[in-house]
């Protein structure tokens, strides 16, 4: 199977795995017949399609634990926990905030129990009670360490996670000894692959939402980035939230999900990004993009053109209407999709609906209101424009997606597609000097324009790209495009030379 197994001392090794080799940490770390990149096991595999499996006692920084891993991941083996894991671990906060979405489960799956407290074992991603097997599974996916012990604790009926660590083998029960044993070897054995049928040089993770009403792309879009992918010799998997865990199993990530800061999507960038993946969109982005109140800010102090905006707090709301006039548009800081943007017209109205939206954030965003009948979008990949379309209203309203009381969306306008050249040669140039503030990501700049002027509106991480729409222009080419963008990338950071957001 070509897995090694890396412990303290194998003499004191309690499990009986067939067909592994168990290996004392000293022994891998200084040995050269480990510690050559290119050398051959006795199997005639080489040394790069070895799985290491560090079971050692101990994780600390700068123990034998610590560097089995370090230096696995430099010969190119595949270690099990990564330093990557290991240190995730030592942050019990961290573990916390990338297990919080494990909540429902929790509660339903520990619900039943009679104490206030309660230790899980986890071997390979299993339990040795059927029961928490889902919770186990997904635990083991966050944060993967062959033997993990996994402890909650339950104040005022609600469960809550108080901590998560990495064990030894010598910490697992002698009664579970002989389960550990099979959930090693269906572990070793089900990630087993069967051969490609296609010579795919990278794997490339597209993370989507099944369930999302309004992703920012549609399923044939999906099913044109993959064939665009495969076409440059790249394998394309659909993950979903729940797959956080199988992110170092890829060379990038793209996100074709709606992306928050305070949500998986921003966990997942960050992860990847720690794993060294090409991510699109990257944190940086996501963090920027989503703050309508630093966008203001950036784009006011850079000199780009923006409607009259004026930041809102508790102590200048009466400056709201003499500096912004009436109608005028609110905005909470993270609105999307015409979400969290209201149209105020009466004097009236203001003090209701600045309250709604401070409920939610110390500062808000007021800007004048600009009469249009369209907003462009400007959709622009590695500092170069990739697309231009008008984003029509519907008929009577303001915004491009017109929603009831309830946020449902009740009806979108038509978007065309502008072949670049036909655009407005300053509105382009806007676009892409504003979107440069933020980095090389994928951007959608939203401007509009009043006669011959223009105003940025917002830049977007994450911007639409459905079949039909945005890909009116250049058909299949714009899926190329993006691809051919990760392909360069994985490349670049292949070779050693990574292209870093600037």
């Amino acid at each position: 199977m070509n897995i090694l197994i890396i412990v303290d001392e194998p003499a004191e090794w309690p499990l009986d795995i067939p067909g592994v080799s168990v290996v004392a940490a000293r022994t891998y770390l200084i040995d050269p017949f480990y510690a050559n990149g290119i050398s051959r096991l006795p199997d005639q595999t080489t040394s790069r399609s070895v799985k290491v499996f560090n079971l050692c006692k101990s994780y600390r920084y700068q123990s034998s634990g610590y560097y089995v891993s370090l230096l696995a991941e430099a010969r190119g083996h595949k270690p099990l926990p990564k330093v990557g894991t290991i240190e995730d671990l030592q942050s019990q906060n961290l573990v916390r905030y990338l297990t919080e979405d494990l909540n429902a489960m929790i509660q339903r799956l520990l619900a039943p129990l009679a104490a206030d407290d309660f230790v899980l074992g986890i071997y390979f991603g299993r339990s040795i009670s059927s029961h928490y097997d889902s919770l186990s599974h997904q635990l083991f996916n966050l944060l993967q360490a062959p033997l993990l012990s996994a402890r909650f604790e339950r104040h005022r009926d609600q469960w809550s996670v108080r901590n998560v660590r990495a064990i030894a083998a010598s910490d697992i029960p002698t009664e579970h000894h002989e389960f550990a044993v099979r959930a090693a070897m269906d572990y070793f054995t089900g990630r087993s692959q069967a051969p490609r049928k296609h010579p795919f040089r990278f794997d490339l993770a597209i993370l989507h939402d099944p369930s999302n009403p309004e992703p920012p792309s549609n399923a044939k879009a999906l099913e044109k980035f993959k064939r665009a992918a495969e076409e440059l010799s790249m394998r394309v998997e659909f993950i979903t939230r729940n797959d956080i865990g199988r992110i170092p199993q890829f060379d990038a990530l793209f996100i074709r999900d709606t992306t928050f800061v305070n949500h998986y999507t921003y966990r997942f960038s960050r992860r990847a990004l720690a794993e060294r993946l090409v991510v699109i969109d990257d944190p940086d982005s996501i963090l920027k993009c989503n703050n309508k109140v630093y966008l203001a800010e950036l784009l006011s102090l850079r000199n780009i053109p923006i409607p009259k905006t004026l930041l809102v707090h508790r102590d200048n709301i009466a400056r709201i209407i003499p500096e912004l006039a009436l109608p005028c548009v609110l905005k909470q800081p993270d609105s999307s999709f015409s979400r969290g943007v209201v149209k105020v017209e009466a004097e009236a109205e203001l003090p209701a609906k600045v309250t709604e939206l401070m409920s939610k954030s110390v500062l808000i965003i007021a800007q004048e209101w600009l009469f249009t009948d369209f907003d462009w979008r400007v959709g622009i990949l590695d500092r170069r424009i990739l697309f231009v379309a008008r984003y029509r209203f519907p008929a009577g309203h303001w915004q491009v997606i017109k929603r009831d009381d309830q946020q449902r969306k009740l009806s979108e306008g038509p978007t065309e597609a502008i072949a670049v050249g036909d655009a407005p040669q300053e509105m382009v140039e806007i676009a892409l000097k504003s979107a440069n503030l933020i980095g090389d990501g994928f951007y959608g700049v939203d401007i509009k324009q009043v006669g011959n002027r223009f105003y940025v509106i917002e830049i977007n991480d994450n911007p639409n790209v459905d079949a039909g729409n945005e890909d009116g222009v250049l058909k299949d080419a714009l899926y190329r495009e993006v691809m051919g963008v990760f392909l360069k990338r994985i490349e670049a950071r292949k070779q050693g030379h990574p292209q870093p957001n600037r």
